[in-house]
């Protein structure tokens, strides 16, 4: 009988201190995206080629081009892609074995959207897919929830051996290098 008091009284405390909170704490939130990027959706194609004269990215480029949008390669709602210009001779791109796990053949564009099953910037994967975030990139990607965002691939056209990863949540996107099947 101690024992059932003693319960009753430990619940009893636990549910006025949770009534003294206000209640049940929320979810840690994690940040949309700005206004005027992404959409929750993936753009309707990958960015343009860059300029035949475009020049390699600065070290610590800065990618606000609007107030409130954010400082990592973005896409606007209306398919605008930011901070993709540096062209094919950026040596922040450049790999010496490009394709060296092969093709990713999952599906490109916003029609094939996919949600990351785990891992991080060095490695993660969904669908059997294994991708890894270029070096220079992995400061963009840190909001990136790698359990549960979802990412849509697009091709990238300046750098050979990368593809671009979109979050959709984020608006966001990384390059990314397919690392196989397993």
């Amino acid at each position: 009988m101690k024992t059932l008091a003693g319960l009753l009284a430990l619940s009893l405390s636990l549910f006025v201190s949770v009534l003294a909170y206000g209640g049940v704490p929320p979810a840690q939130e994690h940040p949309g995206p700005a206004r005027g990027v992404g959409g929750g959706h993936g753009p309707a194609h990958g960015p343009a080629p860059a300029r035949p004269n475009a020049r390699p990215a600065p070290e610590h480029p800065n990618f606000v081009d609007k107030s409130g949008h954010p400082n990592a390669p973005h896409v606007h709602t209306n398919g605008k892609w930011i901070g993709h210009d540096s062209g094919p001779n950026d040596p922040h791109y450049h790999l010496d074995h490009p394709w060296e796990h092969g093709h990713f053949t999952g599906g490109f564009g916003r029609g094939h959207v996919f949600r990351i099953a785990g891992g991080g910037p060095s490695r993660f994967w969904f669908g059997g897919f294994y991708f890894s975030v270029a070096p220079y990139d992995v400061g963009y990607c840190g909001d990136w929830l790698w359990d549960s965002d979802q990412v849509v691939i697009y091709e990238d056209p300046d750098h050979v051996g990368w593809y671009l990863a979109y979050n959709v949540r984020l608006g966001t996107y990384v390059h990314v290098t397919y690392l196989g099947n397993s």
